[in-house]
């Protein structure tokens, strides 16, 4: 039996075999090395950036927030208490707000050092703070606080004039009377902003510590819109006593109309938007009871009303229980109201009332055509009359809703 040798493999394979499973190992080797290193040409992901000290290093920041008062506070008080800032970096973010998410508006500084809010915050409330600084390397610092305000055990309002939703004469100035003296006038007047479409500079004026009105420096412009906004919840009047109210307000002012009252011919003429529509006979204060001189606004309007000179220091002079037309224009008693007591003959030729323009009419109000029901059905709460030639002094600003007649340049200040 012949038995053939089995050559031998050439050298050159089996040295190829031996390189090709050395370069396995090597490559395998390589792989595990890229895979745990994170240096050199591997990519590393986020932890290589972090490693690599680059945006978002493992380093802390060095910016250091800071929130009064602490977390967890109650009682905390409405103004001069909140307070945020950075050390060591700059405010990026500062939201605060209460749970209903109503945000509090406030000012960073320029530096980017702290924040206070703009105006007080409002009581028994709770709110949430969130802010965020960086440092001069870009990395963030974060911190979050809860606090909740004081429960006020004494509050206050303001009763304010106009109505919302009114429509009102172009004389109207917004005239808020306080619940309780004020004695922190500053901070109250700062809870309150009356703005107006088209706009017109507006200014703020206190009659003692109780009562805050309102106007441009003239008349409103018919057509008007004006918006007022009570923010006095938390507002702190006078010591111990804060507000309860928060209130938007808007009215309406109509067409223009002035009626100037001449207390020496007797006459009231009525002007509206620019054009005499009418000219009644009057009758005004007689010599011993005479009529203030000066700019009034109707404040209030009454088809019938009782009138008793007790109540305005004329003791048993008089006391009519049907005046009918009758329109307010002072505090102290003033009126332009419809007389059916005097003789017709009165009117457009002497002057006997009390110190109230008079105008012809009907017991009960019931002629349509007699000149007191027309000029009261013509009339608006916040129409002027103006009274001259009456023997007697210009009314004070503060009796009634009459500001007019207080100089601009005093009324600012």
């Amino acid at each position: 039996m012949n038995v053939q040798p089995i050559p031998a493999a050439p050298r050159a394979r089996r040295g190829r075999a031996r390189t090709g499973a050395a370069a396995l190992l090597l490559g395998a080797a390589l792989l595990l090395t890229s895979a745990c290193s994170g240096g050199g040409g591997g990519t590393g992901g986020d932890d290589g950036k972090a490693r690599g000290g680059k945006a978002g290093g493992t380093e802390a920041s060095t910016a250091v927030v800071t929130i009064a008062p602490a977390d967890g506070a109650k009682e905390v008080a409405t103004s001069g208490v909140l307070k945020i800032s950075a050390a060591n970096g700059k405010l990026t973010t500062v939201t605060v707000a209460d749970t209903k998410g109503n945000a509090v508006e406030g000012k960073l500084a320029a530096d980017g050092s702290s924040w206070e809010p703009a105006r007080h915050l409002g009581a028994a409330t709770e709110y949430k703070v969130h802010a965020v600084a960086k440092d001069s390397a870009g990395r963030e610092s974060a911190k979050d606080i809860t606090f909740t305000t004081l429960t006020p055990k004494n509050t206050f309002i303001g009763h304010y004039t106009p109505e919302d939703g009114s429509t009102v004469g172009v004389g109207m100035p917004v005239s808020i009377n306080f619940t309780r003296g004020i004695t922190a006038p500053e901070a109250v007047e700062k809870a309150i902003t009356v703005t107006a479409e088209p706009s017109v500079p507006i200014e703020s004026h206190w009659f003692g510590n109780d009562r805050l009105d309102f106007r441009p420096e003239k008349y409103w412009a018919a057509g008007t819109e004006v918006t007022v906004k009570l923010n006095l919840d938390g507002v702190e009047g006078r010591p111990g006593v804060y507000g309860k109210q928060t209130r938007t307000v808007k009215f309406k002012i109509g067409r223009a109309q002035v009626s100037t009252v001449d207390a020496s011919t007797h006459r009231m003429q009525v002007v509206r938007d620019g054009a005499v529509i009418k000219n009644l006979p009057i009758t005004a204060g007689a010599p011993a009871t005479t009529t203030y001189n000066g700019q009034m606004v109707i404040s209030e309007k009454y088809k019938v009303t009782r009138m008793n000179g007790a109540t305005v220091g004329f003791g048993g002079e008089y006391d009519i229980e049907d005046v009918p037309h009758a329109m307010r224009l002072s505090n102290s008693g003033t009126f332009v109201h419809g007389n059916y007591w005097a003789d017709p003959s009165t009117f457009g030729s002497d002057n006997v009332s009390h110190g109230c323009v008079g105008l012809r009419d009907q017991r009960g109000g019931g002629d349509p055509n007699a000149p007191a029901a027309w000029f009261f059905d013509n009339s608006l709460i916040g129409d002027v009359v103006v009274v001259k030639n009456s023997k007697d002094k210009q009314i004070a600003p503060e009796n009634g809703l009459n500001g007019w007649n207080m100089p601009w340049s005093e009324w600012k200040a």
